[in-house]
């Protein structure tokens, strides 16, 4: 197709565009009757690439009832499309009738929907599952043409994703003539996720359409302007630096990677805020109205700078942002993309972004992340098959919407692609499981939810198990949280429950842009009062560290391997790697390196893995259970994203036996049964797959009540039932994604033969940061001083004094890092009194 159709001809024509090839392959995929994945940068159409070919059918044969289905991760992404959308639409007078589908919409406007649906309907996962479950969905969704999933790369591989991937396939088999669209700026695995996308799971089904060139975006490293920190992971020492950036720029986005680093950089830069510059704070656990109110700001140009977390990543179109900043290392190339992908949002133009590095480690990691960028490498780990908790719920929103036979829907399970290899015996058990519990549950009336007719017929029990579904549905198990309000005021946000029980009354922290003295827990809320004295806490969240991928990870070990590349690093950094070569040797690019020497009365092991926190922090757990048992006497471990360290009372020795491959058995089968974190993931795959049940009518189970009853059926399934369904999708959640263990088993094969142990007399260079964190372990109550004093001992241990140490280190390391039983954590310090006065109304 050359050209398009009037009015979309002229339409293009006024705005000066001309219709890019990848808009026009849409078209041709769609009127070929293809399903497509189209991969294009942000800010390349690749939404109206999606949207195109329904406007143009709509147009040519208008008809009434659901023709297009457009699904996103985000809510306020689907609102904000299709206030997009309606641009075209009224400007060229298509009268087609567009609206959302979410949560948030009124009761009065989800009944007419049903009996009237529009044409063009945006929604998410959830809001279609729920529709799904209806009895009328066959009446709402046979006439549905198409599905277009934007964001593909953020769903495939997710819960989100199987129970959207289950969606699809009983779409598929509601309207066997619907087709789908996936979108998305960034994939590291084509086939995969246009299997994901596929009718039948084979990705040559789908037609793959690449957008062409565009502008390689501009990115630039900034570093603070005294001393380049050793270690610590929040960056505020380069925050004068970032307010200088973005008092030169228009709009600027400042990414962090974490909430508490979000909290701590707000509050830095009004602290520097002398020009009173409009800077707001976004993140996921502020209340909905305070993100809208800053995104609405946003989107009106009202705003300099917003400080935001992963809660942007996929943010709403705001093409005025001139930059985006990168504070902390990216951790992926693809993530990375993403944020730039933020500013500018036009193709032909590049979009600028500035990484700042907090350490010295992080500047190697941004170096690796520019190039892999340049080189056009995409990183990420391709979609996990689906989990046996998702397709509990689903089969139990089927049989609510209406009776089905076991043959039919295993059928149309396995052809959604996370479920293409499910097993029959998983599919029954898991649908024995919804019927009634399973072995060990079935004596409970609570746990019988379908029953089986003469015919084989599965049915829904009762109109209680419907409501009980539709009030708990749903892939997303929050960590147990407690509202946070103003005494007498408004709600600011929610924190976790462990953070508030590490409280006394009194005590301060930041939160919402806010400094805040707690008062006390009410049965609602966390009360607190504006203001306080002394240094802050900041809330840290448990789930809010990236991984480092594997992609990048081995970019790093390439550059510290080789010499001749480190010109392209700041001569700090250079000098560090050139103390590290001497006192020791660098880390290879596919062996291991592993230090021990003594320290303050232990024997410490650093091995260099760059595996990641989370791999680390696995390895770490096997590792002194191995250590124990060959008589070393571990004492403690960490993981930081490059390398794992221990201490114990005895010097390590066989490193060959230490990280053999072995390690992942006996060790991990003996971990992985005494864990509490087999617990924690048994709690999530229970609520998702409807063991547990948050939300009844009139009443809501706290965190404590969820965690105590998921710990009694725990107990109970282990000892009268060890391979019931959710134990064994557990335990398969727990091997293969929550401890990272496919990871070690790669490292411990690649390192094979290739382990460098060096035996040192005292610390290297390249262990510091390591040992500085190990510090904060024994830190307490306001020990800053002694962190301090410890972390300058070790630089110029390390360094033989020739570079002293900068203090922010120190007051990062108390920000970032709670303890067992969390330290207070420091921050910067308190704003000028005209910068309080404008925090306490609130972020914006």
């Amino acid at each position: 197709m050359g050209t398009l159709p009037e009015p979309f001809e002229s339409w293009f024509a006024a705005r000066g565009w001309r219709p890019r090839p990848h808009q026009l392959a849409m078209l041709e995929a769609a009127e070929a009757g293809r399903s497509a994945l189209l991969i294009a940068p942000t800010g390349g159409g690749k939404t109206l690439a999606g949207f195109l070919p329904s406007l143009i059918e709509l147009h040519r044969e208008p008809r009434p009832g659901l023709h297009t289905l457009y699904v996103s991760p985000l809510k306020a992404l689907a609102v904000d499309i299709a206030r997009n959308l309606l641009t075209p639409v009224e400007e060229m007078s298509l009268g087609i009738t567009v609206e959302t589908r979410t949560g948030d919409t009124p009761a009065n406007r989800r009944a007419r929907q049903r009996a009237q649906p529009p044409q063009i309907l945006l929604t998410t996962p959830e809001s279609l599952t729920l529709l799904l479950s209806l009895p009328d969905a066959g009446e709402m969704f046979g006439g549905l043409a198409r599905v277009v999933v934007d964001e593909v790369h953020a769903l495939a591989g997710s819960k989100r994703g199987d129970q959207l991937a289950l969606c699809m396939s009983r779409l598929s088999r509601l309207a066997p003539g619907m087709r789908r669209f996936g979108l998305s700026a960034t994939v590291a695995h084509p086939a995969a996720i246009a299997a994901w996308v596929a009718e039948d799971a084979r990705p040559d089904s789908v037609r793959l359409v690449r957008a062409m060139g565009g502008a390689a975006p501009a990115l630039d490293i900034v570093l603070p302007a005294g001393r380049l920190p050793w270690g610590g992971h929040m960056g505020l020492a380069s925050m004068p630096e970032v307010y200088e950036a973005l008092k030169g720029a228009g709009v600027t986005i400042i990414f962090v990677n974490t909430r508490a680093q979000a909290e701590l950089c707000f509050q830095a830069l009004w602290r520097l805020n002398e020009d009173n510059l409009p800077i707001a704070l976004h993140h996921g656990s502020l209340t909905v109205e305070q993100r809208r109110k800053v995104e609405a700001a946003m989107a009106a140009g009202k705003l300099r700078a917003v400080v935001a977390t992963a809660s942007l990543d996929l943010g709403i179109d705001w093409g005025a942002v001139d930059q985006v900043i990168q504070v902390g290392a990216p951790k992926g190339v693809a993530r990375l993309l993403q944020r730039v992908g933020r500013a500018n949002h036009r193709m032909d133009e590049p979009s600028r972004a500035l990484l700042v590095p907090a350490n010295r480690f992080e500047v190697v990691e941004c170096r690796a992340a520019i190039e892999a960028v340049a080189a056009g490498d995409v990183d990420g780990e391709p979609p996990r098959p689906g989990g046996l908790d998702v397709l509990a719920q689903h089969i139990l929103a089927m049989a609510c919407h209406a009776p089905f036979h076991p043959d039919d829907l295993f059928a149309e399970v396995t052809r959604a692609a996370p479920y293409a290899a499910l097993a029959r015996r998983d599919f029954d058990d898991t649908l024995r499981f919804v019927e009634d519990g399973g072995y060990a549950l079935t004596a409970y009336e609570r746990f019988r939810k379908l029953f089986r007719d003469s015919e084989g017929m599965i049915h829904v029990r009762s109109t209680q198990v419907v409501r009980q579904l539709r009030m708990n549905l749903g892939t997303i198990v929050e960590t147990p949280l407690l509202k946070v309000r103003l005494r007498g005021g408004p709600v600011l946000g929610e924190v976790e429950e462990w953070f508030v029980s590490t409280l006394q009354p009194g005590d301060n922290f930041m939160f919402a842009g806010q400094l805040l003295r707690y008062e006390r827990l009410d049965p609602t809320a966390v009360v607190v009062s504006p203001g306080g004295e002394g240094e802050p806490r900041v809330p840290a969240y448990g789930g809010s560290k990236l991984p480092l991928t594997t992609d990048l990870a081995r970019r790093v070990r390439a550059i510290l391997s080789e010499p001749r590349r480190w010109r392209e690093l700041p001569p700090p950094v250079q000098e560090w790697l050139r103390l590290q070569r001497h006192a020791s040797e660098l880390p290879p690019r596919e062996g291991l390196l592993i230090e021990t020497f003594p320290h303050r009365g232990r024997w410490f092991l650093v091995a260099y893995c760059f595996e990641g926190r989370l791999a680390h922090q696995t390895l770490g757990m096997l590792l002194t259970r191995r250590m124990e048992r060959m008589g070393f006497g571990p004492l403690g471990f960490l993981g930081t994203d490059y390398v794992l360290a221990t201490w114990s009372a005895f010097p390590p020795e066989d490193m060959a036996h230490l990280f053999a491959e072995d390690l992942l058995g006996e060790e991990l089968e003996e971990w992985m049964a005494d864990s509490s974190m087999l617990r924690r993931s048994f709690r999530n795959i229970a609520t998702i797959a409807g063991l547990l049940e948050k939300h009844h009518p009139g009443q809501e189970k706290s965190g404590r009540q969820m965690t105590m009853s998921a710990d009694l059926i725990y107990d109970v399934l282990r000892k009268h039932d060890p391979q019931h369904i959710l134990l064994r999708a557990t335990r398969a959640e727990a091997a293969a994604g929550l401890t990272d263990v496919g990871r070690i088993g790669a490292l411990l094969a690649r390192v094979k033969g290739r382990i460098r142990h060096r035996t040192l007399d005292r610390v290297s260079p390249l262990a510091v940061p390591a040992l500085i964190e190990e510090g904060r372990e024994w830190v307490a109550g306001n020990a800053e001083d002694a962190l301090l004093a410890e972390a300058e001992a070790l630089v110029e241990e390390a360094t033989g004094g020739t570079e002293h140490f900068t203090g922010t280190l120190g007051l990062e390391m108390l920000a970032s890092h709670p303890a067992p039983r969390p330290p207070r954590e420091r921050g910067p310090r308190r704003p000028p009194r005209h910068a309080r006065q404008r925090l306490r109304h609130g972020a914006v």
